[in-house]
């Protein structure tokens, strides 16, 4: 008998983590992933210009997680998060690709959802599960790694008020198949939460490059939907912890820059964008 010398394969799945200076969150969000039921994926993590501590954390980590960890980054010149983005898919390998935060922790189910409930044709709104700053900083590696940190009993006993977005943590089943189906939130492309089939993605080229905060992730959605791909609400099946983080990057104009852009692509009902992945066609 000869040996094989098959090449390894592909993941089915890339996950894109988007990061600036949070590498104590991300080590945690790293943890979740590690925690996942569904193991046939890499983790990209697109960074937006972090420091050091952020490289050190995945250099000292990643050998230790049963996935694959790739890094991209560019240096720290303001709010440039759809570049890094779009960075990421390029040198993305699944046929599908998660997009989440590196401030999101994934409960131990969270990619099993995105993989079972994904169709040709549709993309996945998730959403998440936002935590106050209290309850943000008593989740440690141990919390994750019990997935303690995603019952609400366990959150309660450390500050968590009750109200009905509680139900994200709690709902299977029936009820979480009508609380998908009846909740008044559309079904819109969330950077935090968010998968589709990748040549989707590159159809319509990815995210906008002029776009800083304030519904970039969303514009990108509107092309898809523009192109006839569907939104599909699963805000209550694929969950993840939002941990607390101010936003000091946001200014009025950001938000008025972006807004224009989303006009436009609804008003022209555009289905690709110039300013992508692919900048090809960039004339300016």
């Amino acid at each position: 008998m000869h040996s094989s010398n098959k090449l390894p394969s592909l993941p089915a799945v890339s996950v894109i983590l988007s990061t600036y200076q949070q590498p104590d969150w991300l080590a945690l969000v790293l943890e979740g992933y590690a925690r996942q039921s569904f193991t046939d994926f890499e983790l990209i993590v697109a960074d937006d210009g972090s420091d050091d501590r952020t490289r050190s954390l995945l250099n000292t980590t990643a050998p230790q997680l049963p996935f694959s960890v790739k890094h991209v980054w560019h240096a720290d010149d303001g709010f440039r998060k759809t570049i890094i983005l779009n960075e990421a898919v390029r040198v993305s390998s699944g046929e599908y690709l998660v997009f989440s935060d590196g401030d999101c922790i994934p409960r131990a189910d969270f990619l099993a959802k995105h993989v079972t409930l994904r169709e040709r044709g549709e993309f996945l709104s998730g959403g998440y599960f936002k935590l106050p700053a209290s309850v943000s900083s008593a989740i440690d590696v141990g919390s994750v790694r019990s997935q303690e940190c995603f019952d609400f009993e366990w959150l309660r006993s450390r500050g968590l008020e009750s109200g009905f977005k509680n139900h994200k943590l709690t709902a299977a089943g029936y009820w979480e198949k009508f609380l998908n189906r009846f909740t008044p939130t559309g079904a819109t492309w969330n950077g935090m939460n968010s998968s589709g089939w990748r040549e989707d993605i590159l159809a319509v080229n990815g995210f906008d490059e002029r776009m800083q905060y304030g519904g970039e992730d969303r514009e990108m959605g509107e092309r898809l939907v523009n192109l006839g791909v569907t939104g599909k609400q699963i805000r209550y099946s694929a969950i993840c912890l939002h941990l607390h983080h101010e936003r000091g990057y946001v200014t009025p104009e950001m938000i008025a820059r972006n807004e224009a852009i989303r006009k436009d692509t609804r008003k022209q009902r555009l289905t690709h964008t110039p300013f992508g992945i692919d900048r090809a066609q960039d004339d300016s």
